[in-house]
């Protein structure tokens, strides 16, 4: 791929942690508390700062970014996007904008299915966002504590108690925010292990309140997306297709997408769908989906690797026949041929040169 196919690479070989401070939020409407530290975290050991290290930022190896929004996309409205600011401007307020962090988290925590938590806020340095250095606020939560087994032992005996602690290999919910592109809204990425929409949505949209950035991930990740919902749902609708046309349609779009470094729009469609009617149909899918999904897009943009490789894990190369056989069709569809018998048993034809 050439240069519009270009990965943000961040390197956090010489990052430090700079401050550290810890609140517990409660659920409001459950009338739990909220607990508010009164001081930084003490992180002058160095196995609590290695630990704290990988805790915080071993889930952001191969992060996905987004920007901060607000209601008409003015995103200097944004809570979050405020006491973030007031830190990168000074470090000296960390600590009353990470209390200002908790408390916002804390009025938005209404939902009964929302979990209490211990809400970390950590400022870090020297964080290096495509080779230029630059620091980062990070925000995590862990709503799952967890029992462990302490083992004493003295000259003569041993003894053995249970502790409740958390999981370093698990973070729950979090967010780096780094101190970069301030005039749109910052670079953000999250985590969010849950799987209920409630609590993804409180967390995103609710807290945060990002939107993806119109880069060429959420270009490339979008119209791959929208090409799969096209093929599945719309084309069979309008067109007679058999399932390995649909099948070899995915596998054009993914190829595509695999072998050139910019999208053109005429061009993919060309490639992909072929056929004057079909294309047209595609386009007025296109259309709608975006309206109403709220989606915008170019119709040329640099192509994005990393979206390719996990968009392509949903699209579907398997022909399911019954409970008796699953065809992989990776290739030419023309090698494969679909029939009728005389007494009305479907089949198909495999023609191929080499058995392994």
């Amino acid at each position: 791929m050439g240069q519009f196919n270009r990965l943000i690479m961040i390197d956090y070989t010489n990052t430090n942690i700079e401050y550290v401070s810890v609140h517990t939020v409660g659920n409001k409407t459950n009338s739990e508390e909220l607990y508010l530290s009164k001081s930084l975290l003490d992180t002058s050991e160095l196995k609590v700062r290695e630990l704290l290290f990988k805790f915080f930022l071993k889930p952001f190896e191969n992060p996905v970014f987004y920007s901060f929004s607000f209601t008409n996309d003015d995103f200097t409205l944004n809570p979050i996007f405020n006491f973030v600011s007031k830190i990168f401007d000074n470090s000296k307020n960390f600590h009353l904008n990470s209390i200002n962090i908790a408390k916002h988290l804390y009025e938005l925590s209404i939902h009964p299915q929302i979990k209490s938590g211990d809400l970390f806020i950590a400022h870090f340095l020297d964080i290096s966002i495509d080779d230029e250095l630059t620091d980062a606020i990070g925000i995590f939560k862990s709503e799952n504590r967890q029992a462990f087994l302490k083992l004493d032992s003295s000259k003569e005996d041993f003894t053995i108690r249970c502790i409740d602690g958390i999981n370093i290999e698990k973070l729950d919910k979090g967010c780096l925010i780094f101190n970069t592109d301030e005039d749109s809204g910052f670079k953000v990425c999250i985590i969010d292990k849950s799987n209920k929409s409630i609590e993804a949505q409180y967390w995103r949209d609710s807290f945060l309140q990002i939107k993806p950035c119109s880069d060429e991930y959420h270009h490339t990740k979008e119209f791959m997306n929208i090409t799969k919902n096209f093929v599945a749902k719309q084309l069979t609708e309008e067109f007679e297709v058999s399932r390995a046309d649909q099948i070899d349609m995915l596998n054009r779009s993914v190829e595509y997408f695999k072998t050139h470094d910019t999208f053109n729009k005429k061009d993919f469609e060309q490639n992909v769908f072929q056929d004057t009617g079909i294309i047209n149909s595609f386009r007025s899918y296109d259309e709608s989906y975006r309206e109403t999904h709220s989606i915008d897009l170019e119709n040329s943009f640099g192509i994005s690797s990393q979206a390719v490789k996990k968009q392509a894990r949903i699209f579907k190369s398997v022909l399911k026949l019954d409970k008796n056989f699953h065809i992989y069709i990776h290739g030419n569809k023309d090698l494969i041929e679909q029939g009728v018998e005389k007494d009305g048993r479907k089949f198909y034809k495999i023609y191929f040169e080499n058995e392994t």
